[in-house]
């Protein structure tokens, strides 16, 4: 410990904003944790509190920590090293907020477990991108890897330390785009890992004086950046269990039912994973995005993608198969995003939920009728269109408290009005700038 030396205890609010109090590290109470509002839940993306939020000025919460995700976060030149703690807010006799994002993803987890027996094993991958006037470098090169040196270095030894165990580093397709992997883990750690990297990225890089930004879009004409989810099913004893060779994809009727049940609602839980109006100019067709809700073989536009599995040096499918959710950028939250996910998959066992159709050519090819034969839908092409879709679904509805559901509903409108009749380019330099 360096001297003065503090700690954050931190949230993750409803626009994947990481916001929290600091204290010195010695005070650092794991029991009590601090002081938290709720009105802060209402807070949107350009730092206003949501006019219709119905929370006001009253009322009083904790930021009660979870030692688990304790995190250093250390190697950032010219920053003092700061300790890390992610939180569920309570309330001040202990017990569980209904509005926590965190206690959110904890329960379906523990839903999952009790019924099914199963659990998830997962991780998110983040792309970025560099706000620059530069000439960018050539795609996915060497050269705009090593132009990018020494920070990719510092930024996986930074990562390796605080625990998030990196595993990919890499130059993108876009101008200045770059992407970072950690390897998979719990869904709650995979989630926490998400909360912390973000804010790891744009310190390090904001460090040397450039603005690294998660949004969806930086230009309404340019590459996106996204951020995928890949996950798997594990049995009790924690073995893999997403692979059936007798069945199509190999996918194991579980596995075929969780990712139906994803699909069925996936038009209401977008309104959570892009949570943006430019996220609506990302999830367009040809941008290597999610456009319609399917499961593809292999296939980068589609919204669910069964991923490759590799057969040499005798590695087997069982150990490898994951699905890739790609209808998500840096506007949800992880803990959301992760959770929703779970309580799709789960609704779609309980309802026995036959495998989706598994696509293996672009889904422009196939008519109208061939579209709802095979049970594929339009994703929503807009943020108010998916939260028209979220107020329908009472099955995504019920999963939330109803003062959830008025501040989400709050802060998505609020921030829509806000952007009213500006351009899309202003739009998107607005949502560059506060992600």
């Amino acid at each position: 410990m360096v001297a003065n030396e503090l700690a954050f205890i931190a949230t993750n609010d409803l626009c994947a904003t990481t916001r929290g109090r600091s204290m010195p590290l010695p005070d650092l109470d794991m029991e009590t944790g601090c002081g938290w509002v709720p009105a802060n839940l209402g807070v949107h993306a350009f730092g206003q509190i949501a006019k219709d939020s119905p929370f006001d000025a009253t009322g009083d919460l904790r930021l009660i920590p979870d030692e688990r995700s304790l995190t250093r976060i250390d190697g950032i030149a010219g920053r003092p090293p700061v300790t890390v703690v992610l939180a569920d807010i309570t309330h001040l006799d202990g017990t569980e907020w209904s509005c926590c994002p965190r206690t959110f993803l904890r329960h379906a987890i523990r839903d999952l477990r009790e019924e099914t027996g199963l659990s998830v094993f997962g991780a998110f991958e983040h792309e970025f991108m560099l706000v620059t006037d530069e000439a960018p470098e050539p795609p996915m090169s060497l050269q705009a890897m090593l132009r990018a040196e020494p920070l990719g270095t510092e930024l996986v030894g930074i990562l390796a330390a605080a625990g998030l165990q990196p595993e990919n580093w890499l130059a993108e397709y876009g101008a200045h785009q770059y992407e970072i992997t950690v390897k998979a883990s719990d869904a709650l750690t995979a989630a926490d890992r998400a909360v912390l990297l973000r804010d790891i990225v744009r310190n390090l890089f904001h460090a040397v004086g450039k603005h690294a930004s998660f949004a969806p879009l930086l230009e309404p004409d340019s590459v996106g950046n996204g951020v995928h989810v890949h996950f798997s099913l594990r049995d009790r004893d924690g073995m893999p269990v997403m692979h059936d060779a007798a069945r199509p994809g190999g996918l194991s009727a579980a596995a075929g039912a969780f990712a139906a049940g994803i699909i069925r609602h996936a038009p209401a839980i977008v309104a959570f994973t892009a949570a943006s109006e430019v996220s609506y100019l990302r999830l367009a067709p040809h941008r290597w995005s999610a456009t319609y809700a399917f499961l593809g073989h292999h296939n980068r536009e589609a919204m669910l993608r069964l991923c490759p599995t590799i057969q040499t040096g005798g590695r087997t499918p069982a150990s490898q198969l994951n699905l890739e959710f790609r209808a998500g950028d840096a506007t949800g939250n992880p803990w959301l995003v992760m959770g929703l996910l779970i309580r799709a998959g789960l609704e779609g066992i309980r309802q026995r939920l036959e495998a989706p159709t598994i696509l293996d050519r672009p889904v422009e090819e196939l008519s109208d009728k061939q579209l709802t034969a095979a049970g594929i839908a339009r994703l929503p092409a807009s943020l108010p269109e998916a939260l028209r879709h979220l107020g329908s679904d009472q099955i995504v509805r019920k999963w939330f408290s109803a003062d959830f559901l008025k501040v989400f509903q709050a802060v998505r409108e609020d921030e829509l009005r806000l952007l009213d009749g500006l351009d899309p380019a202003t739009k998107c330099k607005l949502y560059a700038d506060a992600y």
